[in-house]
């Protein structure tokens, strides 16, 4: 009997599942729904909801949408894209995930305050990703985005910084820019930092490093699209180096596994859990 084990503690986060739950809850009526850019970071997921009814669009086909509905995703949006949706009389199935929201609120205030004066709001994440684009809309698209040290060129160090994270990124990787800011920081410009990272996800790596050490072979199953995905890989293999990235069940038959060892199946945040369990037939049937 091969020895494999699905980590119950991959998959969807909250803000993930409320979002696909809230589309099938709308697609159930056998109407068309529109969703705001890819629902979640995976491919075959987005397949299953397209053929329930779900549509995919940029925001290029949203501003010429009118009269309709439109879900918007976990990542949360701008506030031009609710000013569009009020102009084109679009009705919004909002799946903004909570802590995405409260971190736009906190963003927005804080520019609201600052905003006459010389102070600079720093986001701490991916730019482009949509969660980052809603953040930046929160200040007027003033904000200034930092994916590691060697962004702090862009930030003036002589005048007061105010420094957020996007919810999804690194824990660690935040910290050092706090401790690396700390140091650089010309007084008498003052440096204000807000850990704004989701739990529900940075708890992702100590669970995922403590699964990839009790295992022999870790397959990791995630959308090469997802960046939270390529994060918690590289987290298993510094643990495991036998561990594998694959995206769907057919590229377990072109690795070399040795069945007789303890298998780990695990994900990201954006993987559902039926493609985990597809892997894992897929493995069984081998």
């Amino acid at each position: 009997m091969i020895d494999i084990e699905i980590d119950n503690k991959s998959g969807f986060c909250f803000g993930v599942i409320n979002a696909i739950e809230k589309a099938e809850e709308h697609l159930s009526d056998g109407k068309t729904l529109y969703c705001l850019g890819d629902i979640v970071h995976n491919g075959r997921e987005v397949a299953r909801l397209q053929q329930l009814g779900l549509q995919t669009i940029d925001h290029k086909q949203f501003a010429n949408l009118h009269n309709t509905s439109v879900l918007l995703r976990a990542h949360g949006e701008p506030p031009s894209t609710y000013q569009t949706a009020n102009n084109n009389i679009i009705k919004l199935i909002d799946a903004s995930c909570p802590v995405v929201l409260k971190l736009q609120n906190r963003i927005k205030k804080t520019y609201e305050n600052i905003k006459n004066s010389s102070a600079q709001i720093v986001i701490y994440g991916k730019k482009g990703h949509a969660e980052v684009n809603g953040l930046v809309g929160q200040t007027e698209n003033t904000a200034i985005v930092i994916e590691s040290e060697n962004d702090l060129q862009q930030i003036d160090l002589q005048q007061d910084i105010y420094l957020f994270s996007q919810t999804t990124k690194s824990l660690e990787g935040f910290n050092s820019l706090v401790k690396i800011i700390k140091n650089k920081i010309i007084p008498p410009a003052e440096f204000h930092y807000f850990d704004t990272i989701c739990r529900q996800v940075a708890n992702r790596i100590p669970n995922i490093k403590k699964f990839a050490g009790e295992k022999d072979i870790i397959l990791f199953v995630s959308d090469p699209k997802s960046s939270n995905g390529k994060q918690l890989f590289e987290c298993s293999k510094t643990v495991n180096p036998n561990s594998f990235f694959i995206s769907s069940p057919a590229e377990v038959v072109e690795l070399q596994i040795d069945l007789t060892k303890k298998i780990g199946i695990c994900g990201a945040t954006s993987t559902p859990r039926w493609l985990m369990e597809k892997v894992a037939e897929q493995v069984r049937g081998r």
